[in-house]
């Protein structure tokens, strides 16, 4: 898998091209005067991007990589810095600011210049360190390049030999002794000269020539390499070399001819299968010394490699080409480059070879590296002991370690991690293989994240006895990575039966036949074997859709009732797997007291009763909260801990240090290194969005928009033609959560996305905070903490328990390279700092203690994309400064005390998305002038001039005391003149001046229709914007999601008008609450927007407007306060939608109804059904066909019984408030829902 480093290298990398090629940042190039130093920079970036796309996994241990890497990523980060800087400060100078900006322009100009070094020194390390060899090589010469490639080739490689020979201990080296000496390794020992093939032929001749005198090899072949490479004509080749050193060998002939004869007599009686057979042999079972001469291209290595294992005979290649790229490549990446000895005045010759350590046997690479399939049988030691006995198995030491450690930690995890609490899991999946479904072919997928036990639950019902007597054949493979298909189908021809020793010799050592016919003939032998067999296979661990398409294509004849059970990480792939639902298992943590019994037997040996142990059941609590679930966690930390003394000391001490002990202790290792394979099998942009995740505290609910919108400010989303950025990052936020990277929080019952929120799972956390921090990403102020790490930090966090000041704060960060600030908890003034020029997104969501005189140097962060105050109540007006801000993209004010936004707003040209107000907020609505008064018992308060007296004494008592001041303002005693100022001009006196009727919404300025990105606006009071406001929103016509409140007689029609004209529009929430609410107010819009998906309305209806049947594309509806008077005619119409999904009928949304009654051929596509109480519905009657994709039925309405639960096929849960059922009504309900054949499940709420 892929390195962090090299992830995130290439994340920043894509991120900074895509703005150096932009037209904006060609503007700025331009006007500096350097347009030639941003091409080379920009030619330079994407040739860095290219070398680290081509970096393959090994090199995640590569030190010098890893450093390499990162200097590329910081030069990008400079570079988009450099180009974004001054492409923000040339935006439309002020005259006055003409001299300020002819020194800005030279600044940035000398700093291209500085970058365009920093970016030629990096580029140059590549070459100089030979890090990235495959990509840094230009591609190999064909045989049919003329002179002048070869040339360039030789050139290219030139600069290498010159590096060679200025280092001390690159002297020169003999050629003989580089082939006699070393391990008992293959190895592969490259020769390039500068007089090209003839001169080194004569050097290397001369060492063939001793060597075969000496007998030092039992083998020896001298190939010149046919142009086109013909397989065939190879292997005829080599053995008719062969035959001939056994023959001279063993003197059955004295005079050469005689030889001669005699080799093409054997070559002649072979048929093609014995030539491969034979060939095997003898590569396998003796030493060779083989001469590939005048190899041409890489492609030709790469197809000759694959016929000569690592077989642990000293055996050795010499590969003489004239190409020195060629060369280079054919040894890999681990090459040292010297000269030879034998070089004379007229010509030099270098070999390449892999340096040979003498106190490490190191193995052979060939220039590249693979990865077996892993075969999971009955027994772990059988496994085990097939990759020591196989010695085709690998030509690499690593990669039959890496094969045996999987394979012990499969074997681990199956015999240790006891199916607690899996005993229902146990059994619906052995009843979902058993189950009858005639003779076809059934797949059923098991999907959960890593850890949860998915190995270990199929690994229990594969093994037992029910399921054994059920199949003729069972096979069981883990896939490894790289995925290399023919091991798959080796492994499974093995498990199913090939057992004569010349199929298994053919099936588990065909490498020689592999290139040409290996996977014809095991697809073949398979079919052979599974013809008319009622079979089980498992295929643990797929990663990818593309794998189980190649496989799945090769499995003939499977049918005759045949399963296939697949476990994987991810939901897509399982859903990919098995198109039907029923048969996707999805695996979820333990639940608290099946987790605390696994914990207590593996600690114990047994399960015990903690509240015995007072001292340890609270840090048991604190253990089993981390490992939250997870059986693997569970499993590994009451293993740990059972061999430690137990007292709550030895407990708290792990707690602690938790983090620590993960990365250290190699008891624990196995946790992280099970949840790392999830991690690194993260595509790279994917990568960065996960660690960015880290900046979160534990057990936080991380809002989806809210992540989404930060993710678009900072730069992680890739665009994709015919998508915009919204769709990509929720694309985005799926797919992490379908890889089981996050979990799901909360499945909002009101949401058209679905999932609205998610969280980390502890130990997930804890991988994502080190990776973070290693790669300087992220870094979390907090209570303890220390920088102890190099290099600039690019995203802070500051935690509520940080207690630091303004002096450890700057001293701790270097604030001028942060790109984001995230607030969690109490705000303090010095947090927004002049030096953070680059900051792009501000977050203090939540944030208590911030008040509008902090906001005041926010005008200085011009760089700044994403600002969030939400739910900052000490909040109440915004400067007009924030027009300063010409790069913000996001503005959320959502549930502050904010009623009117600034002029300034229009100067945001580049603002997507203005969220103020809270029309779904409750506390809002005492906000109202009305309602604030009626709750006002005298006459005398209630009368509006004591209203204006009352402010008025408030005011001027505010003025004097800083304890009434906070305590008006609901404040910290942070709050100053200002503030009071703030409050009583912006909120109170328009409160009581005005009498806003709908405080939910906020009043915006004319000029709204400048802001042609806008796509998202809400809440918008339209009551006091008078017709203006209507028309400039009318002219927002990429407006996507649109809120209003105030709607009345007077404004409706101007209101239709403009909705006639928002085409592009897919959110609507019309809110009123005037005395005659929206009733006749929405009759005059003929037609509703045709994209229209979300529909809600407040406010009193009488009836439903016509234009709503006619809502095809009607996903959501939510209805509240509406008075609707026909409840069968409401649902007859809305019962039509052929797309609505979630309905939600809230307070008074239906006038007067006692029963809900359902019809059949009703709500084809309703999943969700939501019934709130007010509503006065007694009863609700679902008959037979109506609903048949419901799954999710809440209702909090008092006294109401059910009918046709047991009808709804699709129906998962019903959802009901306790004080509001009695015991028979409930004992009702379960009845139903148990003769329901989905099963669903009754929660109380």
């Amino acid at each position: 898998m892929e390195a962090t480093g090299l992830s995130l290298g290439k994340s920043v990398l894509n991120g900074t091209l895509s703005y150096a090629k932009s037209a904006i940042a060609k503007e700025v190039a331009l006007q500096l005067g350097v347009q030639r130093d941003q091409a080379f920079i920009t030619d330079e970036l994407e040739m860095m991007l290219s070398f680290l796309m081509a970096a393959h996994e090994e090199q995640d241990d590569h030190q010098v990589v890893k450093t390499w890497v990162k200097q590329v990523r910081d030069v990008a980060y400079d570079v988009e810095d450099c180009l974004q800087d001054h492409a923000v400060r040339l935006q439309k100078p002020s005259w006055w600011r003409f001299f300020q900006m002819l020194v800005d322009r030279h600044r940035m100009a000398t700093w291209m210049k500085e970058l365009r070094s920093k970016v030629e020194d990096v580029s140059q390390r590549n070459v100089r360190y030979r890090l990235i060899k495959g990509a840094a090589e230009p591609k190999p010469a064909s045989s049919s390049a003329g002179p002048s490639s070869t040339i360039a080739g030789a050139s290219a490689t030139m600069f290498g030999i010159e590096e060679a020979r200025r280092q001390k201990e690159k002297e020169k080296v003999d050629l003989f002794q580089l082939i006699t000496e070393g391990n008992e390794d293959l190895r592969v020992i490259a020769v390039w000269g500068t007089s090209g093939v003839l001169g080194q032929s004569v050097v290397i001749k001369r060492e063939y020539d001793a060597l075969k005198r000496s007998k030092k090899f039992e083998l020896y072949a001298w190939i010149r390499i046919p142009h086109p490479f013909n397989p065939l004509e190879f292997l005829q080749s080599t053995m008719m070399q062969f035959y001939r050193t056994t023959f001279e060998e063993a003197g059955k002939a004295l005079e050469k001819t005689s030889i001669g004869v005699q080799v093409l007599e054997k070559m002649g009686m072979m048929k093609q299968d014995d030539l491969f057979g034979a060939f095997g042999k003898h590569v396998s079972e003796n030493s060779y010394l083989i001469v590939l001469n005048d190899l041409a291209t890489i492609e030709e290595w790469d197809d000759i490699k694959e016929y000569f294992p690592n077989c642990k005979k000293g055996s050795r290649i010499i590969v003489s080409t004239e190409h020195g790229e060629v060369a280079s490549l054919c040894v890999g990446q681990e090459s040292v480059l010297s000269e030879l000895k034998q070089s004379s005045v007229d010509q030099s010759v270098f070999a390449f070879f892999e340096k040979v350590s003498q106190t490490k046997t190191t193995s052979m690479r060939l220039g590249s590296s693979s990865s077996k399939a892993t075969i999971d049988t009955n027994n772990s030691e059988i496994l085990i002991n097939e990759i020591h006995e196989n010695k085709y198995v690998g030509d690499n030491e690593k990669t039959v370690r890496k094969s045996l450690t999987r394979s012990g930690t499969v074997a681990s995890a199956w015999e240790e991690s006891w199916l607690v609490g899996r005993e229902k899991e146990k059994s619906d999946l052995t009843n979902l293989i058993s189950k009858q479904y005639g003779h076809q072919l059934v797949v059923i997928s098991v999907y959960g994240m890593g850890g949860i036990g998915k190995t270990t639950l199929v690994k229990e019902v594969y093994q037992s006895q029910e399921l054994s007597r059920l199949f003729e054949k069972r096979a069981c493979v883990t896939i490894m990575r790289p995925f290399v298909l023919e091991e798959v189908l080796q492994s499974l021809a093995m498990q199913l039966g090939a057992k004569s020793s010349e199929s298994k010799d053919e099936i588990g050592c065909g490498l020689v036949k592999r290139k040409v016919t290996e996977i014809k003939y095991l697809t073949e032998e398979l079919g052979k074997l599974l013809e008319r067999k009622r079979s089980l296979i498992v295929l643990d661990d797929l990663s990818y859709i593309v794998e189980w398409d190649m496989i799945i294509q090769n499995l003939p004849s499977l049918a005759n009732a045949s399963r296939i059970v697949i476990t994987t990480r991810e939901e897509n792939i399982a859903k990919y797997c098995s198109a039907n639902q029923e048969r996707i298992f999805n695996l979820d943590v333990l639940k608290y007291m099946d987790a605390l019994d696994l914990f207590t037997k593996k600690v114990y040996k047994e399960a015990i009763n903690l509240d015995k142990h007072p001292a340890l059941i609270e840090e048991a609590n604190k253990i089993l909260e981390k490992c939250n679930g997870l059986p693997l966690a569970i499993v590994t930390i009451g293993g740990y801990l059972a061999k430690q003394p137990k007292t709550s000391m030895e407990w708290r001490k792990l707690n602690e240090h938790i983090s620590a002990e993960l990365e250290m202790n190699p008891e624990l290792e196995i946790i992280k290194t099970i949840l790392m394979k999830s991690y690194d099998g993260l595509p790279y942009h994917l990568k960065s969005c996960f660690l960015y995740l880290s900046i979160f505290p534990k057990d936080y609910n991380i809002n989806r928009r809210r992540l989404v919108h930060r993710w678009n400010a900072e730069g992680y989303l890739s665009e994709v033609r015919g998508k915009s950025m919204g769709e990509i990052a929720h694309s985005y936020f799926m797919e992490l959560i379908d890889r089981s990277m996050v979990l799901p929080i909360r499945e909002s019952i009101g949401s058209r996305k679905g999932i609205s929120s998610c969280k980390l799972h502890d130990l997930m956390r804890e991988i994502s905070i080190s990776k973070a921090m290693e790669e300087n990403l992220v870094f979390r102020m907090e209570e303890g903490c220390s920088l102890n790490t190099q290099g600039a930090i690019r995203h802070l966090a500051i935690s509520s328990n940080w207690e630091g000041d303004q002096s450890e704060f700057e001293s701790i960060v270097d604030l001028s390279r942060i790109r984001s600030l995230t607030v969690i908890g109490k705000w303090k003034p010095f947090y927004i700092s002049d030096n953070m020029r680059l900051l792009r997104v501000l977050d203090m969501e939540g944030t208590s203690g911030l008040m509008d005189h902090h906001l005041e140097p926010i005008w200085k962060l011009l760089h700044l994309k994403f600002l969030s105050l939400r739910d900052c109540q000490g909040i109440f007006h915004l400067p007009e400064s924030l027009g300063n801000l010409k790069q913000l993209q996001t503005l959320d004010v959502t549930n502050t005390r904010i009623i009117k936004l600034p002029q300034a707003i229009t100067k945001l040209r580049k603002v997507q998305y203005i969220r103020a107000g809270d029309v779904d907020n409750e506390i809002l609505g005492a906000y109202t002038y009305d309602e604030l008064v009626e709750n006002v018992g005298t006459k005398l308060v209630r009368n509006k001039i004591c209203m204006w007296t009352f402010i008025l004494i408030m005011f001027c008592l505010s003025s004097c005391s800083q304890t009434i001041r906070s305590e008006a303002l609901d404040a910290d005693d942070t709050t100053n003149m200002r503030d009071m100022y703030d409050f009583f001009c912006c909120v109170a006196l328009p409160l009581v001046a005005r009498r806003f009727a709908d405080p939910g919404g906020v009043v915006v300025p004319r000029g709204l229709r400048k802001l042609k990105a806008l796509h998202t606006l809400g809440v918008v009071n339209i009551a006091r914007g008078k017709v203006a406001i209507l028309d400039d929103i009318k002219r927002l016509t990429r407006l996507h999601k649109l809120a209003v409140t105030g709607i009345n007689k007077q404004n409706c029609q101007e209101f239709c008008s403009t909705l006639a004209h928002l085409s592009s529009l897919e959110s609507l929430s019309v809110h009123s609450r005037e005395e005659e609410g929206l009733c006749d107010c929405l009759d005059g819009l003929r037609s509703a927007p045709k994209n229209l998906q979300s529909l809600k309305l407040y406010g009193d209806l009488g009836k439903l407007p016509d234009w709503v049947e006619g809502l095809q594309n009607l996903v959501k509806l939510k209805l509240q306060n509406t008075n609707l008077t026909d409840l069968d005619g409401t649902i007859q119409v809305i019962g039509k939608l052929p797309n609505l999904a979630i309905l939600r009928l809230f307070w008074y949304s239906i006038l007067d109804a006692l029963h809900f009654c359902s019809r059949q051929g009703a709500f084809p596509s309703l999943t969700v059904l939501e019934l709130d109480s007010n509503t006065g519905i007694t009863s609700v009657e679902f008959e037979e066909g109506t609903t048949p994709k419901l799954e999710v039925l809440l209702t909090l309405l008092p006294w109401t019984s059910f009918t046709g639960l047991s009808s709804l096929p699709c129906l998962k849960e019903v959802l009901v408030r306790t004080w509001s059922r009695s015991a028979p009504e409930l004992e009702d309900t379960r009845t139903q829902l148990a003769r329901n054949p989905n099963k669903p499940i009754l929660k109380l709420i």
